[in-house]
């Protein structure tokens, strides 16, 4: 559960925690960081924070850290950050005993230079301020903007996971091929196709909620072996902290557990991994911002005079801005859903997640879907996949919104029927390196999130492309060993 400080000192005082792990998202969404004594994190880290390497916010999924990045950590001598652990995210883990973990926020030092930026010049003066290309602070930026409307976010995750037989070190000296999921079909809202895996899945649910994390609903998915867990929506922050959380979790009790899980995107032909995101306004009175005044009546934007209620009924018109900003950047913001190679092998053709741009109600085939009523009215986004960095999903979706808002943007018709199959509509990018040519491009990405950003993220999407570039796969050899 979360762990108030009070109760922290009163825990290691008793002998109950022995361990703080204090934790910061890198560029991949993971928690990296330190496991500390606990007595030394209440008498100095707490309130002073903790150094860990810079380079941990600039690097690729190998650890490997180049030119290019917003922090150059060789030029900077791969020097410090400071980490300031965020006291509202203390929480006991219960599936590693006598051991809390606290997420921190990133900043600069504040006793020593940041060193050159990425062009060789001198770096800006950041002082102890926080970092601005760090995950957390990438979103909580668009939450200072969203307060300063009078709007706070509120959003849920829906994550999905496929779960193998083997464990994590048999996995990979397998090469992670001739797996054997853990059930046998797709189990797509089964009740008796997950019987097998329940104890592993169950063990998840348990400790997740004694975590602090609220469930709200689980069941098997159309890949055999693939899960989905979800818990309640909560304000934008919390719900990315527990979604990173809750990640770290489930891939450490699969290997307590000697069986191997998998985020990414898409692990072979069969269905990908997903990370649906559902989003809601309120002012900060606690109203909803997207219910028209009389929501649940033909009042909504757009309602058709007959009395009958049109396709935007009960929606305010800031909820139809904000829609329709998603639509009007989403092929320039794509690299912040879909940060990998990979990523885009599931974004395809035939398979069930978006290739267009558009909205509809309640449609599953289109990227952005409305759904809900009144209070509960809300949007999903479904481009973002198992590998995407949920901070960076729900910024890419705020800052989206806030241009819609801002420029007042019409709502564009919805679309019904499989939005896949419509040639009339824009396409998303179909490559990494179509997102980031993209990207780096889009005017609304630097006002938005600063040229810093951009460029730090453009960095590590490249250096995925060339890492990429270098591999040569199964499919490379299986058609020329012999033939060319």
């Amino acid at each position: 559960m979360p762990l108030p400080v009070d109760r922290l000192r009163a825990e290691v005082a008793a002998g109950r925690i022995e361990t703080v792990i204090v934790a910061v998202p890198d560029l991949a969404g993971r928690l990296q960081g330190s496991r500390l004594d606990a007595e030394h994190f209440c008498d100095r880290v707490l309130t002073d924070g903790f150094a860990a390497c810079g380079y941990l916010l600039a690097t690729d999924v190998e650890m490997n850290t180049g030119p290019g990045y917003a922090l150059d950590a060789w030029g900077s001598g791969f020097g410090d950050l400071l980490l300031t652990p965020d006291p509202v995210t203390l929480r006991e883990l219960p599936w590693d005993p006598g051991t809390a973990l606290v997420i921190a926020d990133a900043r600069w030092p504040t006793d020593q230079p940041t060193g050159p930026d990425a062009t060789g010049g001198p770096a800006p003066s950041t002082s102890g301020g926080l970092v601005p290309f760090a995950p957390r602070r990438v979103l909580t930026a668009q939450l200072d903007r969203l307060a300063e409307r009078g709007l706070v976010a509120y959003a849920g995750t829906e994550l999905e996971f496929l779960l193998f037989a083997e464990p994590f070190d048999e996995a990979y000296d397998r090469d992670y091929r001739r797996l054997r999921p853990a059930t046998r079909h797709n189990v797509d809202y089964s009740l008796t196709g997950v019987t097998g895996i329940e104890p592993v899945v169950g063990r998840i649910r348990r400790e997740m909620k004694r975590a602090g994390l609220r469930l709200e609903s689980a069941r098997g998915e159309c890949h055999p072996g693939q899960y989905e867990i979800v818990f309640r929506y909560a304000d934008a922050l919390t719900t990315c902290d527990n979604h990173v959380l809750y990640k770290t979790g489930v891939r450490q009790i699969a290997a307590q557990e000697q069986v191997a899980v998998t985020f990414m995107a898409k692990y072979d032909a069969g269905e990908g991994n997903s990370c649906h995101v559902h989003l809601s306004l309120r002012h900060t009175d606690g109203t909803p911002a997207f219910a028209a005044p009389g929501a649940g009546t033909s009042a909504g934007v757009g309602a058709v005079g007959s009395g009958r209620p049109g396709p935007t009924a009960g929606m305010s018109e800031l909820m139809a801005h904000f829609v329709a900003g998603q639509l009007a950047v989403l092929p320039e913001l794509t690299l912040l859903f879909a940060p990998g190679v990979n990523s885009y092998k599931r974004l395809a053709p035939g398979s069930f997640a978006p290739t267009v741009v558009g909205w509809g109600r309640d449609n599953r085939t289109c990227p952005v879907r409305v759904v809900g009523a009144g209070d509960s009215l809300r949007l999903e986004h479904r481009v973002a996949g198992g590998d995407a960095n949920p901070y960076m999903v729900v910024a890419a979706i705020l800052a989206a919104g806030l241009y819609g808002i801002d420029n007042a943007l019409p709502l564009p018709p919805p679309v019904t029927g499989n939005a896949n199959e419509r040639a009339d509509l824009p396409r998303l990018p179909a490559t990494l390196a179509e997102a980031v040519a993209l990207w780096e491009g889009s005017g609304l990405a630097r006002s938005a999130f600063g040229a810093d950003v951009v460029r730090h993220y453009a960095a590590a999407a490249r250096a995925e492309l060339a890492e990429y570039g270098r591999a040569v796969t199964d499919w490379e050899r299986h058609r020329g060993f012999e033939r060319w």
